[in-house]
């Protein structure tokens, strides 16, 4: 279980620790197009913007595709507020799409406009909107893809071409104002969206829905659960009626389980790189409606069921998924502290792996904090959002686990008043890896950033 220590991410925002990760990153490219060998080394510095918005390495630049408030190429209204998930699909032409998730709570600035036949809830103001670019990066269209949804924070993509989006909350009708349940998943067409409408994935739980993944092979859909109080989330899988059938296919349902490692209540309590349990089990959830009892608190048996605090990033790599818990805090009501984990299922085997660990162990100081989204870069090493207190930061971090700085966002610079910074969200490659998207959330903007990429 011994590994090499490298610097990854920055402070801890409450003591200013340095944060440094145990665990080969290589680890969670192995058996994936992203395999292969990379710079090890970033861009250089970051130069600053003269317009105040996006500060770059030398030889980058940005364009902005989007910004809230600014109106929508359908005419159906404003852009909506508070950009967050996305990804980007290949279209015809060279064409580009992209699916964005718009993380609106009631007390939303701009709520995504209600459109016929893609409105779920007309209480809500989350949803998604649709972007199409050609080969040049102009948006050709922007438009509505679904609305009516509450805090669509993260998803995932589909082996079929689609958005799965995931609504972070367990607001029931009657509650702030809904007019209809929250908490489900809800699959999105990138250039289509009224084929896919504005059909709640129920059979697949209604809980703090955070990110999924989806096993190529074999259908399976992972999930996680961001929970914001204790006993805080599960780690889910959904096995469909129709796996891997296509646009529409989950509606046909199937089961969700839970995830228990046997022995181990709590993942926090895991803290060494390469700590493995064989013999995962998979225990059906009783109820994923969660009509009377949300699924984290339901009856599991007498050895109960495993939990995580801050479960987040969900991906597929390989043979495996891979899941991330960015923070464990006692204080919070978790068994233990850590500053990041990520964790690899081998279904095949049954094996749950810590495969990386983040932990105050480093004298490298780093203007960052709160890694958030997550995604894999085109040179093979990854891209990591932050959301913290400052200035805020996309950073690049190295197959061999070095990090740099790839982008800083400002926003509202005058000469007589401080910078305000908006966290960054959805970063995202282009499907020729050419073209790096990633969004402000807020004041919402999107972002594609092009340069010399190392391939």
């Amino acid at each position: 279980m011994s590994a090499t220590r490298r610097q990854v991410l920055a402070r801890a925002s409450a003591v200013g620790a340095g944060i440094a990760f145990t665990g080969a990153l290589s680890e969670l490219f192995a058996g994936t197009a992203f395999a292969r060998s990379p710079g090890d080394t970033g861009y250089g510095p970051l130069v600053p913007d003269p317009n105040g918005l996006l500060d770059l390495p030398k030889g980058f630049r940005y364009t902005v595709l989007s910004r809230e408030g600014d109106q929508l190429r359908s005419g159906e209204g404003p852009v909506p507020s508070n950009h967050d998930g996305m990804a980007a699909f290949a279209g015809r032409g060279s064409r580009t799409h992209l699916v964005r998730n718009h993380e609106n709570r009631v007390t939303a600035r701009i709520p995504v406009p209600t459109v016929a036949g893609l409105t779920y809830d007309p209480a809500g103001k989350g949803g998604c909107t649709a972007l199409t670019l050609d080969a040049g990066r102009r948006v050709l269209s922007e438009r509505v893809a679904i609305a009516g949804t509450a805090v669509n924070c993260a998803g995932g993509r589909t082996p079929w071409g689609t958005w799965l989006t995931c609504e972070e909350t367990e607001d029931r009708a009657g509650t702030n104002g809904y007019a209809k349940d929250h908490g489900f998943i809800f699959e999105v067409h990138p250039t289509d969206p009224h084929r896919t409408g504005a059909v709640p994935l129920t059979a697949m739980g209604r809980f703090q829905h955070e990110a999924i993944a989806v096993d190529p092979r074999h259908g399976v859909v992972y999930e996680t659960e961001d929970a914001f109080d204790r006993p805080f989330g599960l780690f889910y899988r959904f096995l469909p009626q129709k796996p891997l059938g296509g646009v529409g296919s989950l509606r046909a349902g199937g089961r969700l389980q839970a995830m228990r490692v046997p022995g181990v209540p709590d993942l926090s309590t895991i803290q060494e790189t390469g700590a493995h349990f064989d013999g995962v089990e998979w225990v059906d959830v009783p109820d994923p409606s969660a009509a009377a009892t949300p699924t984290r608190l339901q009856d599991y048996g007498p050895r109960g069921i495993t939990h995580a605090q801050k479960l987040e990033g969900c991906y597929w790599g390989g043979s495996c998924v891979y899941f991330v818990s960015s923070f464990a805090r006692s204080a919070d009501g978790s068994a233990a502290d850590h500053y990041g984990q990520i964790w690899r299922y081998d279904p095949a085997r049954r094996r749950l792996t810590l495969v990386v660990v983040f932990g105050p162990d480093t004298d490298v100081q780093l203007p960052g904090e709160s890694p958030d989204n997550i995604c894999l870069a085109a040179d093979g090493g990854l891209m990591v959002c932050e959301d913290g207190n400052g200035a805020q930061h996309v950073f690049g971090v190295t197959r061999g686990g070095e990090v740099y700085a790839m982008a800083r966002g400002r926003q509202n610079i005058g000469t007589d008043q401080e910078p305000e910074w908006g966290e960054f969200a959805g970063v995202t490659f282009a499907p020729d890896g050419r073209t790096m998207y990633v969004n402000c959330y807020t004041p919402g903007t999107t972002f594609a950033v092009t340069g010399p990429w190392r391939r």
